[in-house]
């Protein structure tokens, strides 16, 4: 695709959660950009949902994405995808749960097919969704699944960024009892290479610093504190070396994300789910980033949820879908030049 054509697929997410409000303030804030976004949702729930919040956004329906940057700086393109019933803020209808997963399907074939450069995925509600097939975690398995699909491999790993700071957990949705046995030889390796690749292909540098954490206090004192550190990660690390990928660690995780410490890294692998989104958090709340890496096209989203209880109030913040936008812009240009 044309750099200079390039375009995303925002995905509609929640239609009764804060995503038509955050589109909205996204693209008022983005119109001027150059970075053409295509909604695939319902365009009269962005009609209505902007006379409510008492927000200017024009709305124009387009037939392909490939529309999208004609329009983009006088009204928000949108590809089509009806909900079944009218959205009624702050209560999820499980009668929707189909469109909202219909239009998750159409950016993935949209972005295959090479139409679109990346997708952004706004907040679903996945409770709303169970009713219609949904069997996933989450977002991201679904994605995978889909990738898988078209016949692609799709291992996704996680990363999560705010500024300069990026964090990788190997474990995610689990019980903190249950970290030790997950965090195999084979799980370090396999999604460390990912990060490592994806760092080169996505972000654009070419020889990544890559940090890591202990699972331990102190990252295990010499064994004194935990076995973990000695037994699987330091041999893990040891074999990334042997592969070429440098990789320092296990570092304590209480002293790696001061500002002096985390400049020397380009992302931190850590062990678990809030070792790792905790300090993205801390320093990013309403900024941070959620990348999927291991996917065989660009996907980022906002580092929150459906916040139903804001939905309409005209009081949500948009900063996170902005800056999920303007990474997703980055890294299809990373991945265009890094063919």
């Amino acid at each position: 695709m044309d750099g200079t054509r390039r375009i995303l697929g925002l995905t509609m997410g929640e239609p009764a959660g804060i995503a038509p409000d955050i589109t909205i303030a996204a693209w008022n804030r983005l119109a001027g950009s150059g970075q053409a976004f295509v909604l695939i949702g319902d365009p009269d729930l962005i009609v209505e949902r902007a006379k409510r919040i008492g927000a200017d956004c024009p709305v124009e329906v387009i037939e392909t994405a490939a529309h999208a940057p004609k329009v983009f700086a006088r009204a928000l393109p949108v590809l089509t995808q009806s909900l079944s019933v009218k959205a009624d803020c702050g209560r999820p209808d499980p009668a929707n749960a189909e469109t909202v997963l219909t239009s998750i399907k159409r950016a993935v074939d949209l972005t295959v097919s090479g139409e679109l450069s990346g997708i952004v995925t706004n907040p679903i509600h996945k409770s709303a969704l169970y009713g219609a097939g949904f069997s996933f975690q989450g977002h991201t398995d679904y994605l995978a699944d889909l990738a898988r699909g078209h016949g692609f491999a799709a291992d996704p790993v996680m990363m999560l960024a705010s500024g300069n700071l990026r964090t990788v957990p190997l474990t995610i949705h689990i019980a903190l009892k249950d970290v030790p046995a997950a965090l195999t030889h084979d799980v370090i390796v396999n999604q460390t290479r990912i990060v490592a690749r994806d760092l080169v292909n996505l972000f654009g540098i070419r020889e990544p610093r890559i940090g890591m954490t202990g699972l331990n206090p102190h990252a295990g004192e010499d064994a004194t504190m935990g076995l973990e550190e000695r037994d699987v990660i330091i041999p893990a690390i040891t074999a990334l070396a042997g592969e070429g990928i440098p990789v320092d660690g296990p570092l304590p995780a209480d002293t790696v994300f001061h500002d002096e410490a985390r400049a020397a890294y380009d992302v931190i692998i850590c062990m678990y789910h809030d070792q790792a989104l905790i300090p993205v958090k801390t320093i990013g709340f309403h900024d941070g980033v959620n990348t999927t890496l291991g996917l065989p096209f660009v996907r980022t989203s906002p580092d929150h949820g459906t916040a139903l209880s804001l939905a309409g109030a005209g009081t949500a913040n948009p900063s996170s879908l902005i800056a999920a936008i303007k990474l997703a812009g980055e890294m299809a240009r990373h991945r265009e030049a890094a063919g």
